[in-house]
C-alpha cells in the first residue's frame, strides 16, 4: 500500500475529472494495483473489476459506508450504513474464463463482459440497445447443429438463457441492497455501484486535500509536493495551529 500516496490519489483524481467513468475505474485500479498491466485490467470481468476496486475502498476509507436512498413509495429519504463484506461476493464464484451454453441444439461460446466492452457500448442510448450490444461483444463463437451461425441468427430464448448465464457467473457486476422505508415499511432493492461511490468519496476528498494545502502553503509559504508528503497526522497537527 506504499504506492497508494497523496500525490498519486490527487493526480489519478486529476485525470479522472475529464474521462469516463469506465476509464476512472482504470485509473484507480492502475494505482492501487500496480502489478497488474494495464491490458490486464481492461480485461478483467465487471465484477472481478468492482471487487479490487471494494478492496480498494477499504484500504483508503475502510470497510464500513454511508449512503441516502429515497423511498420508492412515499419518498422519505432514509439513511443507512453497511460493510464492504455485506456487498462483496465469494471470490471463488467469480470467473475469468470463457465458458459456454448449449441448448435448442446451440452452441454459443462466450466470455463476461469487461472494461472495454462497457466503454464501447457508452454510446447506446437505452438499457436495451446497451444489453444487445454487450451480448454482442461476448459471444466469441455460435453453431446451431454444428453449422456456424451469427448473433442475428440467435433465438430471444437463446439471448434471454445467455444473460442470465452472465448474470449468475459474474455476481459482483450486479450488486443490491435490500432496504425497508421506516415511514411506510415498502422494501426495495437498491443498486449499489462501488465505482460510482467510490469517485464521490475520493471526489471529496480530494478537495478537502487541496484546501488544507491552500491553507498551509497559504500559512507559511510550504510548496505543494512538501506539504503532500507529509504524514496526514503531521498535516493536521499545523492546520490545528493555523487555526488557533
Amino acid at each position: 500500500m506504499n504506492h497508494l500516496t497523496t500525490s498519486n490519489l490527487l493526480q489519478v483524481w486529476e485525470r479522472g475529472l475529464s474521462v469516463s467513468s469506465v476509464h476512472r475505474a482504470l485509473y484507480l485500479l492502475s494505482v492501487g494495483f500496480p502489478d497488474y498491466s494495464w491490458e490486464d485490467l481492461t480485461q478483467l470481468s465487471i465484477g472481478r473489476r468492482d471487487a479490487l476496486l471494494l478492496t480498494l475502498r477499504e484500504w483508503l476509507f475502510g470497510t464500513q459506508l454511508a449512503s441516502v436512498a429515497t423511498c420508492p413509495n412515499c419518498g422519505e429519504e432514509l439513511e443507512f450504513t453497511f460493510s464492504t463484506g455485506d456487498v462483496r461476493v465469494s471470490e471463488n464464484r467469480i470467473l475469468t474464463t470463457g465458458s459456454s451454453l448449449e441448448m435448442e441444439g446451440y452452441i454459443v461460446h462466450f466470455r463476461l463482459p469487461n472494461s472495454l466492452d462497457l466503454d464501447a457500448v457508452a454510446h447506446c442510448s437505452t438499457p436495451a440497445a446497451i444489453e444487445q450490444q454487450l451480448l454482442q461483444r461476448c459471444i466469441m463463437s455460435a453453431s446451431y447443429q454444428k453449422t456456424d451461425c451469427e448473433f442475428i441468427d440467435l433465438p430471444e430464448t437463446i439471448l434471454d438463457t445467455l444473460t442470465a448465464r452472465i448474470a449468475k457467473e459474474d455476481p459482483q457486476a450486479d450488486i443490491e441492497i435490500a432496504l425497508t422505508c421506516p415511514a411506510c415499511d415498502h422494501q426495495w432493492q437498491s443498486p449499489f455501484d462501488i465505482l460510482q461511490f467510490l469517485w464521490h468519496e475520493l471526489h471529496a476528498w480530494a478537495q478537502r486535500t487541496l484546501v488544507d494545502v491552500h491553507r498551509l502553503a497559504s500559512a507559511y509559504g510550504w510548496r505543494e509536493a512538501d506539504i503532500l508528503a507529509m504524514a496526514p497526522q503531521r498535516r493536521q497537527i499545523y492546520l490545528g495551529m493555523v487555526n488557533r
